[in-house]
C-alpha cells in the first residue's frame, strides 16, 4: 500500500483547505486511517483518527474546526480543515494500519504534504 498526500499550500489565518491523500495497492488491506501533523523539531501528533467503521477522533487542538472523512470507492482520505490558524502551520501526514491478517501490524504513511498558515 502506498500512501500519497495533496492539498496542502499557504493560507490566510481563518480560511480553510483541504487535504487528500491517496491510497494506492492493496488498498482493501487499509484499517483505520489517520492525519497526523509534525512541528519543526517535534514529534509528530495525532490530529484525527477515522475507524474502519467510520467513527471519528480528533485532537483537543482540531475539534470544531477540521473534519476527517473517507472514499472508500476513490481510494481517498480527506482532512478538511476550516478556521485555520498560524499554530495550524505544519507538514500533514497521511497514515493507516493493515486491515488484514497478512498485513496487521503494518503501519503506512505518506510523505508529508506541508500546510502554512499567515497570520
Amino acid at each position: 500500500v502506498q500512501l500519497l498526500e495533496s492539498g496542502g499550500g499557504l493560507v490566510q489565518a481563518g480560511e480553510s483547505l483541504s487535504l487528500s491523500c491517496k491510497a494506492s495497492g492493496d488498498t482493501i488491506c487499509l484499517g483505520n486511517m489517520y492525519w497526523y501533523r509534525q512541528f519543526p523539531e517535534k514529534e509528530r501528533e495525532l490530529v484525527a483518527t477515522l475507524s474502519i467503521g467510520g467513527s471519528t477522533d480528533y485532537a483537543d487542538a482540531v475539534k470544531g474546526r477540521f473534519t476527517i472523512s473517507r472514499d472508500n470507492v476513490k481510494d481517498l482520505l480527506y482532512l478538511q480543515m476550516s478556521n485555520l490558524k498560524p499554530e495550524d502551520t505544519a507538514v500533514y501526514f497521511c497514515n493507516a494500519d493493515g486491515g488484514c491478517a497478512k498485513n496487521y501490524g503494518v503501519d503506512y504513511w505518506g510523505q508529508g504534504t506541508q500546510v502554512t498558515v499567515s497570520s
